[in-house]
């Protein structure tokens, strides 16, 4: 009959030798202990002096903050809390002063551009009844357009006598109202050739520089404050097709650009 093979263990053989020693040494200290004797008055004493040291007391409940008994806060007591004397805390700010916000000047800006609008309006009406010129608002730009029947003769740039009449009353206006004033000459689109003038160019150029002239025969008003601009027929209000819509298109504006120049001045304020 065959012999079984035997079991190879993973286990080391100085394993019992050491695990018998450790058992016998755990008897011998428990042995060790059984025969010894606990003075309890001894105890008491070492226990007490170990208490002071780490600044336990007895006497002092459970509850409370235990007091220190170190050499250097042995007389030391916690204060007394101080009630705030304010309900809140209140915080020291520089003064500031009020800021227009951005919607508010705006809302000014725009306030202020209509009243602009309907003096110049008004002004017109009283000085120039025969329609011939319209005021018309261009985002922050107020647009006052003449139409060549009420300013110049065809081909001309000879100033008629009502539009230098309402050239001169505005100008009493302009001098209230802040910013640039752009002042723009415009033409069709049908060549011009004479002794004074070679093309459109030089025809709305001029037109353009003599409501300039015309403006600063009030001296009060800012030369400075002018832009004169001259756009032949490069600038058409519609096209040329017809004698009316080349009439339309044959023209002065006056743009005044006062939106910017309001805002900046409310902000200063502000």
């Amino acid at each position: 009959m065959p012999k079984k093979p035997a079991r190879c263990s993973k286990v080391p053989a100085w394993m019992v030798t050491y695990a018998d020693l450790m058992t016998l040494l755990l008897t011998f200290f428990v042995l060790m202990l059984s025969f010894a004797e606990i003075d309890a008055i001894r105890f008491k004493r070492l226990a007490g002096e170990l208490a002071r040291a780490f600044g336990v007391q007895q006497e002092v409940e459970a509850n409370a903050i235990p007091l220190g008994t170190s050499p250097v806060m042995r007389k030391f007591s916690p204060g007394r809390p101080q009630p705030i004397p304010f309900d809140e805390v209140r915080q020291k700010t520089t003064q500031e002063h009020p800021t227009l916000a951005a919607g508010q000047i705006n809302s000014r800006v725009e306030s202020r551009l209509g009243e602009i609008e309907q003096r110049i309006e008004m002004k017109i009406r009283e000085a120039n009844p025969d329609g011939n010129v319209r005021v018309e608002r261009d985002g922050r730009d107020i647009v006052i357009r003449i139409d060549e029947k009420g300013s110049f003769p065809s081909g001309s740039a000879q100033i008629s006598p009502s539009f230098a009449a309402l050239l001169r009353t505005l100008s009493e206006e302009f001098i209230e109202i802040p910013g640039y004033i752009a002042i723009d000459g415009h033409t069709d689109n049908v060549p011009i050739s004479n002794a004074r003038f070679e093309s459109n160019w030089g025809l709305s150029a001029m037109r353009a520089a003599v409501v300039a002239d015309t403006l600063l025969e009030n001296e009060d008003l800012a030369p400075w404050r002018l832009l004169v601009r001259g756009h032949a027929d490069t600038r058409p209000l519609v096209p040329n097709d017809t004698p009316e819509q080349r009439a339309r298109n044959r023209r002065v504006e006056l743009t005044i650009r006062a939106g910017e120049a309001i805002e900046r001045e409310l902000g200063d304020g502000a």
